[in-house]
């Protein structure tokens, strides 16, 4: 399982030292990003290193879940219950339908809310300092951890299991 970590950094070059401690011990380029105010990310952070997640991804497999099990139950309900009972078929599409329709909602609500980096961490960006965010194992970490500190990134209070979706 990944963890997620958090570094914060005075500056821009502070980050991209720390970042590349972190590449350099075995941090995959998916694995790690960076976060800032917004002016900063669009004009020194390259689209490879923002951090840009929402909770959409997260929301939408729940709502895919979510909706299609309420679909697939709603309708055997319906088989059972009424005379003139849906085919089989019928229950597949009710189930399909439901899928869909969760997925897209909670896609949608979930994009609206913020990152919990972002969230947690609102006035250290605010402040202008970069935000250093690693997506590793244990075993990773351990190695990580001070390399990346030893560039001067401070480590933030923040330990969180990601599905390291990108």
């Amino acid at each position: 399982m990944k963890i997620r970590h958090v570094y914060r950094t005075a500056d821009l070059d502070m980050a991209r030292a720390a970042l590349n401690a972190a590449r350099s011990v075995g941090v995959g380029r998916d694995a790690v990003m960076l976060v800032a105010r917004s002016d900063i990310e669009l004009d020194a952070i390259s689209n490879d290193y923002k951090e840009a997640d929402s909770d959409s991804t997260p929301a939408a497999i729940k709502g895919v879940i979510a909706g299609g099990v309420t679909g697939l139950l709603l309708d055997l309900t319906a088989v059972v219950l009424t005379p003139m009972a849906p085919t089989l078929a019928g229950v597949g599409i009710a189930a399909l339908a439901g899928a869909s329709i969760g997925g897209m909602a909670a896609t949608i609500f979930g994009a609206a809310l913020p990152d919990p980096v972002r969230q947690a961490f609102r006035d250290e960006i605010k402040a202008g300092r970069i935000l250093l965010v690693t997506d590793t194992d244990n075993a990773l970490q351990q190695i990580a951890g001070p390399v990346i500190e030893a560039t001067g990134a401070t480590r933030l209070p923040f330990e969180h299991a990601t599905l390291a979706v990108r």
